[in-house]
């Protein structure tokens, strides 16, 4: 599904070079769960960007499903991020005067992929998935932390897409809410067969996936698969 050859990403800082990612190769294959981990600084955002065709690379290649992103004009870019690929942030990104239907079904707005008429009922069954349909039509601030970043997943998942993308996703919340929000996304993954890739520098939620990526000054310096965790709540 995701393949990476070479990838380099240069920002240029005044009279400076900034190398983010030093060829950066890999592949990930539908319906995996990776981690990707390193210190800061180390390329993971710059990564998460360029996967999620936010960014662009200095040189090298990007293949989603075969299609070579970097010749993708404007539009087809955001034609994929909106049909193809879920956003989850650390700090949710909710509307905070809207309420949480209100806040999932925005992405239906703004598509091309005709959910848009359905788009209230849509949303609705996704704060179900994340078992929030109590919390339909409460706002931001009426809800916990960790109820917020599950409003955030459903609104991920609103266009059905077949990548989630999550940076540090518990990075705003306490161990109980964290661990209900990993429980949540390792069903998507096992269940429903979404490819998640999610940033995150805390290893106990990295045990929670599949494989762990470890980036250092901006190279893939190991990359392995984890053992099976048994999951509570």
């Amino acid at each position: 599904m995701i393949h990476l050859e070479s990838l380099v990403k240069t920002y240029q800082m005044d009279e400076i070079q900034v190398q983010a990612l030093r060829g950066v190769s890999c592949d990930i294959e539908k319906g995996e769960m990776v981690a990707i981990m390193g210190p800061s600084g180390c390329g993971k955002s710059t990564l998460m960007s360029i996967v999620g065709c936010l960014d662009t690379p200095t040189s090298g290649t990007y293949l989603l499903d075969g299609v070579e992103v970097g010749k993708l004009s404007d539009s087809l870019l955001a034609e994929v991020r909106n049909k193809k690929i879920g956003f989850v942030f650390q700090k949710f990104n909710l509307l905070p005067r809207t309420s949480a239907v209100d806040n999932v079904e925005l992405p239906l707005l703004y598509g091309s992929n005709g959910n848009r008429k359905n788009g209230k009922k849509r949303a609705l069954e996704m704060l179900e998935k994340v078992g929030l349909g109590h919390r339909a039509k409460f706002k931001p601030n009426q809800i916990s932390g960790g109820e917020q970043q599950r409003v955030a997943i459903a609104r991920a998942l609103v266009n059905n897409p077949s990548i989630i993308l999550a940076d540090e996703p518990t990075g705003n919340l306490d161990s109980r809410s964290s661990l209900e929000i990993m429980t949540l996304m390792t069903r998507l993954n096992r269940e429903d067969g979404i490819t998640i890739v999610l940033v995150t520098h805390e290893a106990d939620i990295a045990a929670h996936t599949r494989r762990i990526i470890s980036l250092r000054d901006g190279q893939i310096v190991n990359d392995h698969a984890v053992p099976v965790i048994k999951e509570q709540l």
